[in-house]
């Protein structure tokens, strides 16, 4: 379970090596788990915790834009169970562009997803969200609604793909990485 970091823009690549220095220096180890994912996997992930009229409700939206490949990649990975992963229906997280990296605290030789465990004190989450900010990342741990410990980004969490971009353009460009 290793995100390549070759995938990611240079930029948060570099981000990326840094911020894992510093939580080792401070005595956590951090790993890259997931970097670039396609909007495939990210339709599963987002679905996995909304009801079926939601589902249709976004599917239905996202047609009317003329972003039929991102209702596809929703409508195509069939029902999902799961814990709410993400707030970002696929093209709309920043793991489509490479601009984000999810992270787990190695504890011995497992991936610990916990933010209340401590050893010697300290939590391998809040170390790695107090050094995000230090070398110019946003954090998905000190988001005020849905924390997401694991997630560190380029940009802030109130700078969207459409706040960049019409949904169709967006569309456009997900079906010519990743159609």
């Amino acid at each position: 379970m290793a995100a390549d970091l070759n995938l990611v823009l240079p930029k948060l690549s570099d981000k990326v090596q840094e911020l894992l220095e510093l939580c080792h220096k401070k005595g956590c180890i951090m790993r890259p788990s997931t970097g670039l994912r396609d909007p495939y996997e990210q339709g599963r992930l987002w679905r996995q915790s909304r009801s079926i009229e939601e589902i249709n409700k976004t599917i239905s939206k996202f047609r009317s834009a003329g972003a039929n490949f991102l209702a596809d990649c929703i409508e195509s990975v069939g029902p999902r169970n799961g814990k709410h992963a993400t707030d970002a229906p696929p093209g709309l997280s920043w793991h489509q562009w490479g601009e984000s990296v999810d992270c787990f605290w190695l504890v011995g030789d497992s991936a610990e997803w916990s933010i209340k465990k401590k050893i010697n004190g300290v939590n391998g989450y809040q170390v790695y969200t107090e050094q995000a900010s230090n070398v110019g990342l946003f954090p998905g741990g000190a988001w005020v609604s849905f924390k997401d410990w694991p997630h560190v980004q380029l940009r802030h969490k109130n700078e969207g793909v459409l706040d960049l971009m019409k949904l169709q353009n967006v569309d456009e460009i997900m079906k010519e990485r990743f159609g």
